[in-house]
């Protein structure tokens, strides 16, 4: 996948999927429908070349500590609007952004 062939991944595993979907789906047919449905969105030396992450780990990990902390307090509610506003903000602090921002902005 790293080396941009994924259709090569796909013919590996041709011979070890079920054709089932589900909770009958192998972990061979789960990997193969997961590459396939996602066509062009594999471009891992580019990914690398621009210094961004390419593992679901970090993303995860972030979610948790940029989101979830903020909109998951105790007792807290937000709507729509007001949550996504908060959210950028939050996504500013943590890529270190925050200052440029409001030097940018007042």
């Amino acid at each position: 996948m790293k080396a941009g062939e994924s259709e090569r991944v796909l013919a590996e595993l041709e011979p070890y999927r079920n054709g089932k979907v589900g909770k009958e789906a192998n972990k061979s047919e789960e990997c193969h429908r997961y590459i396939r449905n996602r066509p062009g969105q594999f471009d891992y030396q580019a990914a690398e070349a621009a210094n961004l992450p390419i593992g679901s780990g970090e993303i995860e990990s972030s979610n948790r500590s940029v989101v979830q902390t903020r909109l998951k307090l105790p007792g807290a509610w937000w709507k729509p609007e007001h949550a996504h506003d908060m959210l950028n903000l939050r996504t500013l602090r943590a890529n270190g952004d925050w200052n440029k921002y409001w030097k940018a902005t007042g």
